[in-house]
């Protein structure tokens, strides 16, 4: 069973559409006990950092998810919320579960949000990324990026290079939307869900 965190910043319909896709069964949840029982968490997020945060911490399920071991896939601002703090909001502390400030996208050069279709490249050996290239689009929407790091497991370059995919211990984050991904998002999800079976 996968459960999916319920929270005020969540693309809920669109992530469970994808598990629908997938055959995988999943509850969509912000009960801790339910979030204990799965066997891996999807932790989606669309809008801003600052208020998804507050969201959390009203519920208390930031300390719950620093806290856990289960596999857990954050997803846009889901993965954006596992770092350390963002630029967004005038200065937003997050989760903390992997270094690093989120930057926003330097507007003179490129149009920001970087929105559209993209390629990854630097794709590291790693369960989430099996049977995925560099010539793989995934779809992204965002306008502040993670900065590439030892935890980086694939880039994409956008004004400058940033992290597309993170992996660290447990937890494992994308800043593109893979269940708007066609194909090669399926692929990702499809990955994640093998980790637990």
């Amino acid at each position: 069973m996968i459960a999916i965190i319920k929270y005020d910043a969540g693309n809920l319909a669109s992530v469970s559409n994808a598990l629908d896709r997938l055959d995988a069964e999943y509850i969509i949840t912000q009960n801790t006990d339910k979030l204990n029982a799965a066997e891996a968490i999807i932790f989606p997020g669309v809008g801003h950092a600052l208020p998804a945060m507050q969201s959390l911490q009203k519920s208390g399920l930031d300390d719950w998810i620093k806290q856990t071991n289960k596999p857990l896939l954050g997803i846009c601002v889901g993965m954006q919320l596992l770092f350390e703090s963002s630029e967004e909001g005038g200065g937003t502390e997050c989760l903390g579960l992997l270094p690093g400030r989120l930057k926003k996208f330097d507007s003179s050069t490129e149009k920001v949000p970087h929105m559209g279709w993209n390629t990854c490249h630097d794709l590291k050996e790693n369960s989430l990324l099996n049977d995925l290239d560099e010539n793989d689009y995934f779809y992204f929407v965002h306008s502040y990026y993670a900065p590439v790091s030892r935890w980086t497991i694939a880039s994409c370059r956008y004004v400058n290079d940033f992290s597309a995919v993170v992996a660290r211990d447990n937890v494992m984050g994308t800043q593109f939307h893979p269940e708007k991904s066609g194909d090669a998002g399926h692929q990702i999800l499809y990955n994640f869900l093998s980790t637990v079976k």
